[in-house]
């Protein structure tokens, strides 16, 4: 079953261009998760900075489009992982193992599967 594990965190811990040293010893930390997962990782990757972020919104109807992620928090959408495993057990381990600099929340959701053509 694919589960996506959704990482936040406060994306001001790894500066205003997501570089330097606390970005380069979270990202060794994924790396290492990365080849621990081995095939069980389906995709993921790290985001931009919510800064590089535009969001379209539909309301009544009307499309329009922002500046900036959809919702204005502490925590921000960071990055994911994409993995098959047998269910939301196996998923919540892993889950567990997601590297987190310091406060901040790692959501696992199932993904819906796409119909066969």
């Amino acid at each position: 079953m694919l589960y996506a594990l959704l990482i936040y965190e406060d994306e001001t811990i790894y500066g205003p261009n997501k570089s330097g040293p606390a970005m380069d010893a979270i990202r060794a930390r994924h790396m290492a998760l990365v080849q621990e997962l081995g095939p069980v990782r389906i995709g993921g990757n790290g985001l931009k900075a919510t800064a590089t972020a535009t969001t379209v919104r539909t309301e009544h109807g009307t499309v329009s489009l922002h500046d900036g992620p959809y919702a204005e928090s502490k925590e921000q959408l960071g990055g994911f992982y994409l993995i098959d495993v047998p269910d939301l057990d196996a998923a919540l381990a892993i889950a567990r193992k997601v590297p987190i600099s310091r406060d901040g929340a790692v959501e696992v959701r199932p993904v819906i599967p796409t119909p066969p053509q």
